[in-house]
């Protein structure tokens, strides 16, 4: 970056613009993915939606590369871009409330922990992934499912509207009324068409859930999952239950008898009448006697809190992911062959519901395309020590490519890897990709903002 652009962004922002010899460049350019290690040009801690315009003002002439951060969870480490500059939304972590309306507007550097924390608070939620530690921002635009998404949707669908800064430097907001267009997008086209610097969103009666834990010998993954496979699109939608092939980490709730054992298992999550938890879970025992049931009532942030520090920033991490709109015999046997091999204590692969509400919202409401899937699964590949980041890789790689054939085709966009093929970034819009093509060629024409899973713009006619 030329050393005048970088000045007068200083003067002109009221958040920090931080460079290469600044004593708080190294925490300023450090993301989740510890994988990923890029010396971004600048990074500008925006203060506010202000700070972001002219962020974008400096640089849309200036030739460098724009990355976007909200919550710098971004498995591929699309919040940094090498030699370019990163707009650091992290300040902007803000959450209100309307209890009344039962609504809640969030700043655009917001973790979902912000979100739980203030909603909970009245007895509120929205569905929103599975660690507190997830931004906001990336979860919403690629989609968002998580505990609640059989019960009450995608994150995406539960949007109301959202503030954005587009690459021309103006300020839109977006919503079914306004720029409908722009909100069709935004509902799963990832950060491709601006910077979201604030987003409203519905939230829902979630208060105390009946969370559990249910882990079966990994010998037994095929038993098992041909069970979930058949038990939970069937069952009420007050249950959602992600399964995961997982190493038993040493610590509570679990027993030391089977710490550090490979297992299958399911996470639950109960929003119905917590006296029948214990009666909606006695199922477990169908695939066989499982090694290890917990199940009790917990305040909603607990659970979206609870593998926070069992998988902390700082970590080797690769992930692949994909669709699926059933489980087939042959993808129960790739499970059960890559279960047995798990390569880290860390390393996992799990199953996460998309059936329930997502399902019933129109193929073409929104830029998700798969509706008609039941499952979203995702290959990860985790491990402290850098000298075991290309095995991580490697596994996950064989792993998704031998369970490709058995998949939808594409993958959920925020479980795409760093350096995806055009291809991949087709399969995962489908259909869509033109409109969200013509979109993008309406507010980025120029596709200032590429440093994402990008979908290039339409030719001008």
């Amino acid at each position: 970056m030329d050393g005048r652009t970088l000045e007068a962004m200083r003067t002109a922002l009221r958040g920090p613009v931080i460079g290469p010899q600044d004593p708080e460049y190294d925490e300023s350019r450090t993301i989740y993915n510890a994988m990923i290690d890029r010396r971004p040009a600048a990074v500008a801690r925006c203060a506010d939606a202000a700070d972001v315009m002219a962020a974008v003002d400096f640089l849309r002439d200036s030739g460098c590369e724009v990355a976007v951060r909200g919550g710098g969870h971004s498995g591929p480490g699309l919040a940094l871009a090498e030699d370019g500059v990163t707009v650091d939304l992290s300040p902007m972590r803000w959450v209100h409330v309307d209890p009344a309306a039962r609504t809640a507007r969030v700043g655009g550097g917001s973790q979902l922990g912000d979100l739980d924390h203030a909603a909970h608070g009245f007895g509120l939620a929205t569905p929103a992934g599975i660690m507190s530690t997830t931004g906001v921002g990336g979860l919403t635009l690629g989609g968002g499912h998580g505990h609640l998404t059989r019960k009450y949707g995608l994150t995406a669908d539960n949007l109301l509207a959202a503030d954005v800064v587009l690459a021309d430097g103006g300020f839109v907001t977006a919503s079914e009324t306004e720029n409908p267009d722009l909100f069709w997008a935004l509902r799963g086209g990832g950060g491709n068409f601006g910077i979201v610097t604030s987003f409203s969103f519905r939230l829902h009666p979630v208060s105390t859930v009946g969370a559990g834990i249910t882990v079966w010998p990994v010998d037994t993954t095929r038993e098992v999952l041909r069970w979930y496979r058949e038990f939970l699109p069937q069952a009420p939608e007050d249950l959602n239950g992600f399964f995961a092939s997982l190493t038993v980490p040493p610590g509570p709730p679990f027993p030391e008898e089977i710490h550090g054992q490979k297992m299958c298992g399911v996470v639950w999550c109960w929003t119905g009448d917590l006296d029948r938890l214990d009666d909606v879970l006695a199922v477990v025992g169908e695939p066989g006697p499982p090694a290890f049931h917990f199940a009790a009532p917990m305040p909603y942030p607990a659970l979206q809190s609870m593998f926070d520090e069992l998988i902390p920033a700082g970590l080797q991490w690769y992930w692949r992911g994909h669709f699926f709109d059933r489980i087939t015999d042959d993808a129960v046997d790739v499970h059960a062959k890559y279960a047995q091999n798990l390569p880290t204590p860390l390393s996992t692969m799990h199953l996460y519901p998309v059936d329930g509400a997502a399902s019933r919202v129109g193929p073409d409401a929104t830029a998700w395309a798969y509706r008609d899937a039941v499952w979203s699964g995702i290959i990860g590949g985790i491990d402290p020590d850098p000298a075991n980041a290309e095995m991580l890789k490697q596994w996950c790689v064989d792993y998704w490519e031998e369970l490709h054939p058995q998949s939808m085709g594409g993958g959920y966009v925020n479980f795409m890897g760093a350096g995806e093929r055009q291809d991949r970034v087709r399969a995962a819009y489908r259909d869509h990709y033109d409109k969200l093509a013509d979109v993008k060629r309406t507010y980025d024409p120029h596709n200032f903002f590429h440093v994402n899973q990008n979908i290039e713009p339409a030719e001008q006619y």
